[in-house]
């Protein structure tokens, strides 16, 4: 048993071919209170014979690569097109505004001076009314009286064209005289009343919310609106170049007897036609306005006290008003006492 206890390496010819193989100790040389510590560097790692802390080489980063190049898309184009249009639009605007500003504010005592109708310098006419939809409507109902001013226009333009039916009807051997006389005086008083009773007060009143002037544009509108269905609807005694007319024109019975159709009367009756259909569009035009601008009324809360109370408003404020009353009214009572002192006076 001996020879197996026996340390092999105990051998001093061994322990000392194992220093010279230069093989690091083992743990039990290993003294771990010892600060004084050898490392061993590794063969060929950087520092590793000079003793100097190791630098690593900056490695060389590629170039980035450039962004792509920005294009705008048709569609991006067309909007900043719009864009451009719209703010050259509003500038537009502005500067016309600012012109009309300083028109006003060089004019005596700042009167804006009549501007309709738009008659010629040369004329001796002069217009009789201020008009202008940009400056004295607000912006959100702009587009309800223009749209209310081109129905005065096509309503002023059928006017016209019935007086040409009518024309058409007795040049043509059709009528005696009396649409032709009808739609002559339509044309005369109707125009102008037109735009007198039902497109000036809707312009005041859209111009300074008057409860009044809504009420009167309800009245006489519903009264045009009644007109031009009559018209559209063509009856002969009435004077309109309307559906009827047109029939009667067509089959012969404007002729009356029996006669023919000829082919100057298919022609005046396409005319008729197409005046009837014209006052067909004006009639529905007409009740769409009405329903549209009735709605806006109703939504103000506005009623027929509050247009009673604005009507004696306006009509005891003003100043001719007034002196009209007074004077009258001096009047009865000098009359009073006139009559008075005669009836006092001694009869001898």
């Amino acid at each position: 048993m001996s020879a197996f206890d026996e340390n092999p390496f105990a051998d001093p010819s061994v322990q000392q071919a194992a220093a010279s193989s230069g093989q690091p100790a083992g743990l039990e040389d290993y003294d771990p209170f010892n600060k004084q510590k050898t490392t061993s560097s590794a063969p060929g790692a950087p520092g590793a014979a000079t003793g100097q802390p190791a630098v690593m080489s900056p490695t060389q980063e590629a170039a980035p690569a450039p962004p792509p190049q920005y294009t705008q898309t048709a569609q991006q184009q067309a909007t900043a097109a719009d864009f451009q249009r719209r703010q050259e639009e509003l500038e537009r605007k502005a500067a016309e505004l600012a012109r009309r500003e300083e028109e006003l504010k060089a004019s005596p005592y700042n009167a804006r001076a009549n501007n309709w109708p738009p008659l010629p310098a040369f004329m001796p006419c002069q217009p009789c009314f201020y008009q202008d939809i940009n400056v004295d409507i607000p912006v959100e109902f702009q587009e309800t009286v223009k749209r209310l001013y081109y129905l005065w226009l096509l309503h002023a333009a059928l006017l016209i064209a019935n007086l040409f039916g009518g024309t058409c009807y007795l040049f043509g051997g059709l009528d005696d005289g009396s649409q032709f006389g009808l739609s002559l005086v339509y044309s005369v008083f109707f125009i102008p009343l037109s735009f007198l009773c039902w497109f000036r007060p809707a312009y005041k009143a859209f111009r300074s919310d008057s409860s009044f002037n809504f009420m009167l544009f309800f009245l006489i509108f519903f009264g045009q609106f009644c007109f031009a269905c009559l018209m559209a609807l063509g009856i002969r005694s009435v004077g309109g170049c309307g559906l009827i007319v047109a029939i009667s024109t067509f089959t012969g019975g404007a002729r009356g007897g029996g006669e023919p159709v000829s082919g100057g009367d298919y022609f005046i009756g396409f005319i008729i036609i197409i005046i009837a259909i014209g006052w067909v569009v004006a009639a529905v035009a007409d009740f769409f306005m009405l329903t549209k601008i009735h709605g806006y009324y109703r939504a103000t809360g506005a009623s027929l006290t509050k247009a009673q109370a604005e009507f004696a408003t306006n009509v005891f404020s003003n100043e001719g008003v007034r002196n009209a009353a007074a004077s009258a009214a001096a009047a009865g009572v000098r009359q009073g006492f006139s009559q008075q002192g005669q009836q006092q006076a001694p009869r001898y």
